[in-house]
């Protein structure tokens, strides 16, 4: 159950997730170790989350940037995102969640494809939180291929606008998000939500990601509640 009483609770949140690799190092342990405890902590954020109802979160997990990283490191983390759908769909489906893939699949590994495939399959008709997982996910990409598909669609000229541009993106149907949290300090979105985040309110965070606690979500979502929205109207 929620420990605060929060009036103006945003309907959809989305986190870069930042400081794993700091969170390492400033515990003595090797680069990698770091992503582990992210991993683990993102079934801490969810509950969380889904304690105080928020309706769609998102996570920043990967980009696509980061196959550029050195091979060993992206393998790595190809094995965390494969061992977390093993071991946390049970859990997540048995809360009513439903899970969403926001990125290029294509790219990833035939045996992680898979599995994304088969949890989206499995969660499609949930009806509790939507989880989207933003992995081989960039702002500049999303917004490409949507303009791709929107003339491959043969969508006249005259016809395109932002309505018909939305259609396109990669999960129309879900808001804009209202708050965009990042952890681990740096304050930018790194190519993330480019089109979505028009109007969203932004908050950052010293906290590390594995270190992203109740307290520390409950410290954004008061900051959100406290803030006057007014989407350019004044």
């Amino acid at each position: 159950m929620p420990r605060l009483t929060i009036t103006n609770l945003p309907e959809h949140v989305a986190i870069v997730m930042d400081g794993n690799s700091r969170w390492a190092k400033q515990h003595g342990l090797p680069r990698f170790e770091g992503h582990w405890a992210g991993a683990k902590n993102v079934r801490h954020v969810v509950e969380v989350f889904a304690d105080y109802k928020i309706g769609y979160l998102t996570l920043f997990a990967f980009s696509t940037e980061n196959w550029s990283r050195p091979k060993s490191e992206v393998r790595g983390l190809l094995r965390v995102f494969r061992e977390m759908i093993d071991s946390e769909l049970k859990l997540l489906h048995e809360r009513g969640i439903r899970l969403r893939h926001l990125g290029v699949i294509h790219r990833l590994p035939l045996d992680l494809r898979r599995r994304v495939e088969g949890a989206t399959e499995l969660t499609k008709r949930n009806t509790g939180m939507t989880l989207s997982i933003a992995f081989d996910y960039g702002g500049r990409t999303e917004i490409t291929d949507a303009v791709r598909r929107l003339l491959a669609n043969g969508v006249t000229l005259e016809k395109i606008n932002e309505l018909s541009l939305k259609e396109y993106l990669y999960a129309p149907e879900i808001p804009d998000p209202d708050l965009i949290i990042r952890t681990g300090g740096d304050m930018r979105l790194s190519n993330f939500f480019l089109w979505q985040a028009a109007y969203s309110e932004l908050y950052f965070t010293d906290a590390l990601w594995p270190g992203f606690d109740r307290a520390e979500i409950e410290k954004a979502l008061v900051a959100y509640a406290s803030r006057q929205r007014h989407f350019g109207r004044r």
